[in-house]
């Protein structure tokens, strides 16, 4: 959709003029703005399609701060020109690229590798060659692969300052891969989207079919080459170069859940801000990428002033966690000390009941479709939805608590622990928590896969499962369900035909659910 927006834009690009030095603004307050489409070039000699936008009357004789932003997956360089005009407006220089590999832009699809990261300097190289940007406040914001990327650069180039990365990824192996289960909607709607707007490289292309196959044998391949692309790999860099770094996510992140981001926040030591709220994959900022009005880049552009402009516009004295409730119209926002004070208490439900069930078969419950399902929670209220006295118990394990007397804030992330007893090697189970109203009908909560290989049949095994974080309020008189089955639409499975599950509570390791609660 985002493609068909901004598709006649790059035949513009294609016919700019190559670049030139340009001048620098003469006051960072002008009201109007100039847009150039130039090329760049990026590691290797690569050029990257790009566009420049500054204040209109710039010269030489002033320096500004600069931002920039490197595309979506998959999206052209115009992008974020919406937003790049505002900033232009406030007095950035701000520079677009579209990322190696796609539309107009040279090279391969390298999926945030290393010669993107290497790109993102060379573009830094260039905007202070031929710009009026301020070598000392620099900056870099994006949306799902470029705020990965961004990220990825702090670590990378020193003289990033500050950081605005939405709708992105710290974990990409926790991402895609969670549970030792491939998230199969997300990666073919990645895979799909970029063999049709971009050209992948040999290894991303190998990445994808040992990825699709279930090729075991390249799994530790596979762990590799996410780790390499992982901000959660270079902390150590991130928190040395000091960035100011600002997160935001959609609890209902169909292609990168929010988990990782929420564990990534908590090893930051520099200034920080994580912003958690309703939605799927880049649903929150959608509307900000075609000007309209969106607290998401309100609260970008406000973390960039403070920390480039150095304006005390107060964002700094705000709580450094901010969420909001699924359950919550509006923007209204709670703000927390940090992750781990999210829950005020962490209540734990005892799972004693024995579950057997079939393998190969969708009992009814699910999480929705990559993309539709958070967003249909986000402006709809309505997630994917699961008549659960229906569901049948030889597809699906459940357990219920009693209907609860006052209102239960869950806020942050729900463990599963269980034990498994599988007659076969192989195989694969999805946990999900409900909100189960008078009626029956459960409104899900959140959820998560796991896989495991290579069990002894017969011979039970403690599971332990983080499930995608959240924040969701059930009402008063309703209760939690908790159902588990063995397929999904999201998730690849491994179970084998006929295959059968069974979840225990052993008197010397009870199973229990944890369930972190706000009073």
């Amino acid at each position: 959709m985002a493609g068909a927006v901004f598709g006649l834009a790059p035949a513009t690009a294609a016919a700019a003029p190559a670049p030139t030095a340009t001048t620098a603004a003469s006051t960072a307050t002008s009201s109007g703005v100039s847009i150039r489409f130039v090329d760049i070039p990026g590691d290797d000699g690569v050029h990257l399609a790009a566009n420049v936008v500054a204040p209109a009357n710039a010269d030489a004789s002033h320096r500004l701060p600069l931002v920039v932003l490197p595309t979506s997956w998959s999206l052209p360089q115009v992008e974020y020109l919406a937003q790049a005009k505002k900033l232009a407006e406030t007095g950035y220089v701000v520079l677009t690229y579209n990322t190696r590999g796609f539309w107009q832009s040279g090279g391969r699809i390298e999926t945030a590798g290393p010669p993107d990261i290497a790109d993102a300097s060379k573009v830094i190289d260039w905007a202070l060659a031929n710009t009026p940007a301020d070598p000392d406040h620099i900056g870099m914001a994006g949306l799902s692969y470029g705020a990965g990327i961004s990220l990825l650069a702090a670590g990378a180039d020193p003289r990033i300052k500050a950081v605005v990365a939405m709708s992105g990824w710290a974990d990409l192996v926790g991402s895609i891969y969670s549970g030792r289960t491939q998230h199969a909607q997300a990666a073919g709607l990645l895979a799909g989207a970029g063999a049709l707007t971009g050209r992948p490289s040999e290894e991303f292309r190998q990445i994808l079919d040992d990825f699709f196959s279930s090729n075991l044998a390249k799994e530790e391949d596979l762990i590799a080459w996410g780790k390499k692309r992982s901000a959660s790999t270079y902390l150590d860099r991130i928190n040395a170069n000091g960035a100011a770094v600002m997160l935001g996510n959609s609890w209902g992140d169909s292609i990168f859940p929010p988990n990782s981001y929420a564990d990534f926040f908590e090893k930051l030591t520099g200034p920080k801000r994580l912003e958690l709220r309703p939605g799927d994959h880049a649903t929150a900022e959608l509307t900000g990428l075609l000007g309209l009005p969106n607290s998401t880049w309100n609260h970008a552009r406000q973390w960039l002033d403070r920390y480039l402009k150095g304006e005390r516009n107060g964002i700094d004295r705000q709580a450094p966690v901010q969420l909001t409730s699924r359950t919550t119209d509006g923007d209204g926002y709670e703000g927390y000390p940090s992750w781990s004070a999210v829950p005020s208490e962490q209540r734990r439900v005892p799972l004693a009941a024995t579950e057997k069930v079939t393998a190969n078969h969708d009992s009814g419950a699910n999480a929705g479709t990559v993309l539709l399902g958070g967003a249909l929670d986000q402006f709809l209220k309505l997630p994917p939805l699961a008549s659960i006295p229906l569901l049948p118990r030889s597809y699906a394990a459940v357990w219920q608590t009693g209907a609860y007397a006052r209102e239960q804030r869950v806020r942050g992330t729900v463990k599963l622990h269980t034990t498994v007893t599988s007659d076969r090697a192989d195989g694969t189970a999805v946990a999900y928590l409900y909100d189960v109203g008078p009626l029956g009908v459960g409104k899900l909560i959140t959820h998560a896969p796991f896989t495991f290989h290579d069990r002894t049949p017969g011979t039970p095994f403690g599971v332990y499962l983080e499930l995608f974080s959240t924040a969701y309020d059930v009402p008063a008189g309703h209760r939690l369900a908790l159902v588990v089955d063995t397929v999904d639409p999201l998730y690849i499975e491994h179970n084998p035909d006929g295959a059968h599950l069974t979840f225990s509570s052993p008197d010397a390791d009870p199973s229990h659910l944890t369930i972190p609660v706000r009073d």
